[in-house]
């Protein structure tokens, strides 16, 4: 595939097969879109060929959205499962036509008909459970119970990706095709994706730049770099390790090539002009011409080491929060909020979207006034923050340079901005292209430059990576590690936040704890498994560790009474809830039964002959239909709230 001259990419071949998962990494601008847009069929290769089923079904989540539904979450989510809603509106509108036709003769029986078989194709492709099945999906996506009804388009651009997807999902294309889906996902969403991408049926592909994301989901990597495509097998992990064993025995075949080639130039040199080997000499020089010479693709090191200018001292304590209740409205999102952070320190905010991450970046910046409580921010604090919608405030007439230069201020006499923005990948002639010939993720890291350019002791940033390549998120954790101030994060990047982070502040269920380093448990909002390790033979266990496993027993039967004092206490606060829970199922249970008893009431052919039971059936089915969706929502609703309450206990 060219442009013009330029050539992106050459001899790419690789195969997509139901069941497989693939990520697609590579550079900003080394062609990933535009390789989807082949897939897609939107664009044709200048050679070669991509290859589709007549009937294969292709689903794509763009980075953005063009277009907006205008209808509510819900009705959006099920126009995906197209066959099945065009299947519902023909039953609506054969009940209507049944309705209003004679009792007997030729058009009644063809109607008869006509239901029966569009009844029977609507049961087959699970329509009954369709809705059930939406609201499962849009769950898992972060949904409240009440979102389902809301207007799409009074909803963020964050929200309206993620109702795209749950579409997508619910719909189960043959190909599923995903750009940055986690951009818009908290970490527990961002879990269950991963989950519901191990189970999906079809072939999956997804371009991502979450190293955790694409070890969870792929098993094949194909990586888009220097002209072409090279496909490998394994998670993130295994494709480094294979990348870097394939490029060293490229290298050894060059190094050999290179010997191969000195030894022929040498002999060519020495006897260039003696007529007795003249024919050896054209020889060899012919093989020189004819030789495939094995070039190692170097990718270019972005940065080595960002240097920042040096902020002046803040006092010790940074922020601090004592007793804050923070919300809007007089009603607040989250309660008792103590907080301390230090100077030097580095904390990624965690939790799910809507717990009040933000919220108390706000009440720290000093944009919202807390509710209640006192929030202070130490001498001599300076503050840089960076959000994804400064991304819009670029003035797309600007060069790079021109762009960097306007926030760099008095920084412009004392350094040189050219070397600073090549090491944040606008090297070279790079500085001097317009802003608005960019792409996302370069916009996104020149916006990133421009936070990180003055000097500052606190940085803010929320969701910084979201459009960034891999090389441009190890830019990112290059320069936060070299940070000489204080950090606040709020990222779903669960490797940016191992990285970067020196501990979490977790907002949950209204709370805000503290967590020093960076635990799994509290970083994914799962539970993470403990694994004991092996005892050793009692037969080489020394004298010694049997003195010290029986000094230690006491301290084990005392944890041991903790850990049943901490069981008794959760079994008291879940039961009322828990008791709730079961009641719903037996309830849920049974308004399921009476929907399928329905089904196969309506699947009677018997049925038909009489036009008002027919009616009467498709009314009581549609109660029956309808208590059972009512169920299924109170029973999600409380057992999100059991799952929550008892992960307080973990």
């Amino acid at each position: 595939m060219s442009f013009g001259a330029r050539v992106l990419f050459r001899e790419v071949t690789f195969q997509l097969h139901p069941g497989r998962r693939t990520a697609l990494v590579g550079t900003n601008g080394a062609g990933k879109t535009t390789l989807i847009e082949l897939i897609l069929g939107e664009r044709a290769p200048d050679a070669g060929d991509v290859h589709r089923p007549r009937d294969c079904r292709v689903g794509y989540l763009p980075q953005e959205l063009t277009e907006t539904s205008d209808g509510t979450v819900l009705d959006t989510v099920l126009d995906g499962a197209g066959e099945v809603r065009d299947l519902e509106r023909a039953l609506h509108e054969l009940q209507r036509q049944l309705a209003s036709a004679p009792p007997a003769g030729p058009e009644h029986d063809r109607l008869l008909a006509a239901f029966g078989e569009a009844q029977h194709r609507y049961e087959a492709l699970g329509g009954y459970a369709l809705e059930a099945e939406a609201n499962r999906i849009l769950a898992g996506l972060g949904f409240s119970p009440g979102d389902a009804d809301r207007p799409l388009r009074s909803m963020s651009g964050g929200w309206r990706m993620r109702a795209a997807l749950a579409r997508l999902l619910l719909d189960q294309p043959d190909v599923l095709i995903l750009d940055e889906p986690t951009n818009h996902l908290d970490t527990d969403s961002v879990g269950w994706l991963e989950d519901a991408l191990l189970a999906y049926p079809g072939a999956v592909l997804v371009v991502s730049h979450d190293r955790d994301f694409i070890d969870a989901v792929a098993d094949r990597v194909v990586e888009l770099a220097f002209g072409t495509a090279t496909e490998y097998v394994g998670g993130f992990a295994e494709f480094v390790v294979q990348r870097e064993e394939r490029l060293a025995q490229m290298e050894a075949r060059r190094a050999q090539q290179e010997r191969r080639v000195a030894q022929i130039e040498r002999f060519v040199d020495r006897f260039r002009y003696k007529a007795t080997k003249a024919r050896q000499v054209q020889s060899r020089l012919k093989t020189l011409e004819k030789l495939d010479r094995i070039e190692v693709p170097t990718e270019r090191e972005v940065v080595t080491r960002f240097a920042f200018p040096e902020p002046r001292r803040s006092s010790r304590v940074v922020v601090e929060l004592a007793g804050v209740d923070a919300g809007y409205d007089g009603t607040p999102v989250v309660r008792g909020v103590d907080l301390v952070v230090e100077r030097g320190e580095k904390w990624a905010l965690v939790g799910p979207n809507g717990a009040g991450k933000t919220t108390l970046l706000k009440v720290i910046l000093g944009e919202l006034a807390p509710l209640a409580g006192r929030c202070s921010v130490g001498a001599n604090v300076d503050v840089a923050t960076f959000a994804q919608h400064q991304v819009d405030g670029l003035d797309f007439a600007n060069t790079v340079y021109q762009e960097f230069a306007l926030a760099a201020g008095n920084q412009a006499k004392n350094r040189n901005l050219r070397t600073v923005l090549g090491s944040f990948g606008f090297p070279g002639e790079a500085a001097d292209r317009q802003v608005g010939e960019l792409s996302g993720g370069e916009r996104t890291r020149l916006a990133l430059a421009k936070a990180l350019v003055n000097p500052v002791n606190l940085l803010v940033l929320d969701e910084p990576t979201n459009h960034l390549d891999l090389s441009s998120c190890d830019v990112l954790i290059d320069a936060l590690r070299a940070y000489p101030g204080t950090v606040l994060l709020v990222t779903h990047d669960r490797y940016l936040v191992r990285e970067v982070a020196s501990g979490l502040v977790a907002v949950r269920d209204g709370r805000v704890r503290q967590v020093p380093g960076v635990d799994e448990a509290v970083l994914t909002g799962r539970a993470v498994p403990a694994v004991s390790p092996a005892r050793p033979d009692r037969s080489v266990r020394t004298e010694r560790a049997d003195r010290t496993e029986r000094a230690d027993r006491p301290d084990r039967q005392g944890d041991k009474r903790v850990a049943a004092d901490k069981r008794n206490e959760r079994y008291a606060a879940t039961r009322d809830l828990r008791r709730k829970v079961e009641q719903l199922e037996k309830a849920l249970g049974a308004a399921e039964a009476e929907v399928a008893d329905w089904q196969r009431r309506l699947s009677d052919s018997s049925l038909y002959e009489d036009n008002d039971k027919v009616l009467e059936a498709s009314k009581a089915y549609g109660a029956a239909k309808d208590t059972a969706a009512a169920l299924m929502e109170q029973w999600m609703s409380a057992q999100e709230r059991l799952e929550e309450l008892e992960r307080r206990f973990r």
